[in-house]
């Protein structure tokens, strides 16, 4: 009997444990879009002394201040970006550099679009509240991040 009850408790106990995980997860932040797969492993060699990545065009790229990607970029982190070749190659979640009127910006793309001048990306700050006011064209995008280095 004492068997039976002991088994009877761990069961209960599991089963309010599992609700309440469950119920974490329905209160957690919704997933946010990851960057697409830029880089394919076979680019990437890591050596005891060294790490290559074979990628073509690369930029190296830093950041200014501005806390709007925190905490995925900050002032001290660095990336690697690439020349996409198309707007068909952007998704959302990718994150991009763009030049606007105050300078070159990098955000996350949130949603991609197309109007009577063509493809568009709405991008927006990781850490900002509001997407930026503008629509980015093709035209005005330097790079893709593939890369964060700390």
């Amino acid at each position: 009997m004492k068997r039976w009850s002991i088994s009877l408790i761990v069961v209960l106990a599991l089963g309010a444990f599992s609700l309440g995980v469950f119920s974490l997860a329905e209160n957690s932040v919704p997933e946010q879009a990851s960057p697409s797969d830029w880089l394919q492993e076979n680019q990437i060699q890591v050596y005891s002394d060294k790490v290559i990545l074979d990628v073509s065009n690369a930029a190296w790229f830093q950041f200014t201040d501005t806390n709007s990607m925190d905490p995925f970029l900050d002032e001290n982190s660095n990336a690697i970006v690439i020349q996409p070749s198309s707007p068909d190659v952007i998704a959302v979640g990718d994150v991009i550099t763009y030049r606007s009127i105050v300078g070159t910006i990098i955000h996350r793309v949130i949603e991609k679009g197309e109007d009577a001048e063509g493809p568009y990306f709405l991008v927006k700050g990781d850490n900002n509240t509001v997407r930026d006011p503008v629509k980015v064209r093709f035209e005005d995008i330097e790079g893709v991040v593939v890369a964060v280095i700390y």
